[in-house]
C-alpha cells in the first residue's frame, strides 16, 4: 500500500494494492506497521463503527476535543462518497482549511486523520457503506460538530439539497464554535501527538 499525506497535516490518503482473479479480489486495507511508519506513531484501535447512507447524505464535520481526541481510518466498503477532512485546530497554518478525497468500493482507497481534525462525507451513490477505525471510543461529553454547510467553510459537496442529521443542522458555525471554546488547538494537537511518537 502506498500512505501519502494530504496538504493538511495530520491526514493521509491510503492506497490499497488490489490483488485481483477471477475470483475476486484480495488487499490490505490497513497494515499497523506500515501506518506507524507513516504518520509516526500507533493507532490505537478501541473502537470500530459503521455506517450506511443514501445518496445526499451528508455526515459531519464531526471532531472531539483535545485530549484524547480521536484519530480515525475511513474507507468505503460499498457505493462512493465525497470524504473531507477539515482542519478545526486554531492556531494551524491551514486552520478553516479542507481537503477532499474520493473514497469508494472501486480504488478502495481509505484516509487516515489525526486527533484534532474534522471529519464528514457526502454520499454521492444509494446504499452507501462506510467503516471507521477510531482511536478512542465514543465520548459524547468531548465530541462536537461545526455546520458542514457553514459558508465560511466553503465545502462544496455535490448535489442540490444535502441530507443532515438534526444534530448536524443545529450545529455551530467554525466561528460560533471557536467562540465558545469547543475547538481544539494546534499546540494542544502538537502536544499530544509528541507523546504517541515512536523513538
Amino acid at each position: 500500500m502506498k500512505i501519502n499525506p494530504l496538504s493538511i497535516e495530520g491526514a493521509w490518503e491510503v492506497v490499497p494494492v488490489q490483488h485481483g482473479d477471477p475470483r475476486g479480489v484480495f488487499m490490505e486495507w490497513y497494515r499497523f506497521d506500515r501506518l506507524t511508519e507513516a504518520v509516526g506513531h500507533p493507532l490505537r484501535l478501541a473502537q470500530a463503527n459503521l455506517s450506511t447512507s443514501t445518496r445526499g447524505v451528508v455526515r459531519g464535520i464531526h471532531f472531539a476535543q483535545i485530549p484524547p481526541g480521536q484519530a480515525k481510518y475511513v474507507t468505503c466498503v460499498r457505493g462512493a462518497v465525497l470524504d473531507v477532512i477539515v482542519d478545526l485546530r486554531v492556531g494551524s497554518p491551514t486552520f478553516g482549511q479542507h481537503e477532499f478525497v474520493r473514497l469508494d468500493d472501486i480504488d478502495r482507497k481509505a484516509v487516515y486523520l489525526a486527533e484534532g481534525l474534522g471529519h464528514g462525507f457526502c454520499a454521492v451513490e444509494d446504499d452507501v457503506t462506510i467503516s471507521y477505525l477510531c482511536s478512542e471510543v465514543y465520548n459524547p461529553a468531548r465530541e462536537f460538530a461545526v455546520h458542514p454547510l457553514d459558508p465560511d467553510l466553503g465545502i462544496n459537496w455535490p448535489g442540490d439539497a444535502p441530507l443532515l442529521s438534526a444534530r448536524d443542522a443545529a450545529a455551530p458555525t467554525l466561528a460560533e464554535a471557536r467562540e465558545q471554546g469547543l475547538l481544539p488547538t494546534y499546540q494542544d494537537y502538537q502536544d499530544f501527538v509528541a507523546g504517541l511518537r515512536v523513538v
